[in-house]
């Protein structure tokens, strides 16, 4: 699935089964919450947290998947154009750091 497929989906899946989009800001405010799910189980499983045995059964899969469906949630109802946004990113970034991590010693 292309990222402009994902957003159409995301549409599509909101019209049919979720009535609306809730505003942005309490989008933004589930978003938060769904970040949070994923920083408690890389904390936990992948951090120094001990996990519990409850934790053990999350998919972070899933997890991420509810994150990026809330930020194209986001995108969508503010008019952002996700594909197109990736793409200057990339270059934003390459342009940036074309040397820097490659000559970061930190990394080698």
């Amino acid at each position: 699935m292309t990222i402009e497929e994902a957003q159409k989906t995301v549409d599509a899946w909101i019209k049919q089964y979720g009535v609306r989009y809730f505003s942005e800001l309490t989008n933004t405010a589930i978003l938060t919450e769904e970040v949070g799910e994923v920083a408690r189980i890389m904390a936990r499983r992948y951090g120094e947290q001990s996990e519990k045995e409850s934790d053990k059964k999350i998919d972070l899969g899933d997890e991420l998947a509810d994150v990026l469906f809330v930020l194209i949630c986001i995108a969508n109802q503010t008019g952002v154009d996700l594909t197109k946004a990736m793409e200057l990113n990339l270059k934003k970034k390459t342009t940036r750091d074309e040397l820097r991590h490659v000559n970061n010693p930190k990394l080698i």
